[in-house]
């Protein structure tokens, strides 16, 4: 029934589902108590409260804009959005390097590699979702023309190692909580969060260009700009340095469209075996 529902949306201009977004983004709020904590603790801890009523709707246009990038025909989805910058990815590709796309949960993250692969084919790392029967539907959409998906796990790490070994494009959400061992503690605006050591990996052991991507939602519907900046990580940095160092590339980004960061995430979440941070600073003070 879900998947019905998104095919039927689909068809919705891109104008309307954001004015519905806007309407679900408030009625999710003022309904749910845990959403809306997670939503105004995370923007109020960046110092970024003064965002917090546009970030309630963009939050809802992020959700009912999903059918429109995820069940419409791709040629209408590219469409709706432009690239702007694309000369940093042909200056990172000049070098004959692999190309690390880090794109945060910013903006329409969804159709950022989309608009990409049009000119760099890309396999980009993908968890599945919780609920079965959307498997399909998010797979399908994420693995369109020159876009290829890498799961979320060990096998999926080596293809990403191999695709950027052989100087191919990969995308990952560097913001994205990780799994136990996965990741390290690494502030992200002033407070620590379990951070992936996973893209800094990637670019020290293939010498990977990264390039800092996201697409910024255009007001009433007028669709997507797909921004793209350089950034690099100093050579001999401990993984806690380069994930302290891709958080503070990710703030700089954020703060370029504070609103429409995904701050209903629960970035600062503990994961399942992890040692939470004040835990390990009462240990190494002991």
């Amino acid at each position: 029934m879900l998947v019905l529902l998104f095919r039927l949306l689909s068809f919705l201009p891109l104008p309307v589902l954001h004015a519905l977004g806007v309407a679900a983004g408030w009625l999710a709020y003022l309904a749910s108590p845990r959403y809306r904590k997670h939503l105004r603790n995370n923007i109020h801890q960046a110092g970024l409260g003064q965002y917090l009523s546009t970030a309630i709707g963009e939050a809802g246009k992020n959700i009912l804009e999903l059918p429109f990038i995820w069940c419409a025909a791709p040629e209408r989805v590219l469409r709706s959005g432009r690239i702007e910058n694309w000369a940093v990815v042909e200056a990172a590709r000049a070098k004959g390097k692999g190309l690390l796309f880090l794109t945060p949960h910013l903006g329409c993250f969804e159709i950022s590699a989309q608009l990409a692969s049009v000119h760099e084919p890309m396999t980009v790392m993908y968890r599945p979702p919780k609920q079965a029967a959307l498997k399909p539907l998010i797979e399908g959409a994420r693995a369109r023309t020159n876009l290829s998906l890498a799961p979320a796990n060990l096998s999926g790490v080596r293809s990403l190692f191999k695709v950027l070994k052989r100087g191919g494009a990969i995308g990952v959400l560097p913001d994205q909580v990780p799994q136990n061992g996965e990741g390290v503690w690494a502030d992200f605006f002033g407070k620590p969060a379990y951070t992936m050591t996973l893209p800094g990996k990637l670019a020290e052991m293939t010498d990977a260009a990264i390039v800092l991507a996201y697409a910024e939602r255009l007001p009433r519907g007028k669709g997507y700009v797909l921004h793209m900046s350089s950034f690099e990580l100093p050579a001999g940095l401990s993984p806690q340095q380069q994930a302290t160092a891709i958080n503070a590339a990710m703030e700089k980004l954020i703060l370029r469209c504070p609103a429409q960061y995904f701050w209903s995430y629960n970035h600062y979440k503990v994961p399942s075996g992890v040692t939470p941070p004040d835990a390990q600073s009462d240990g190494k003070e002991n």
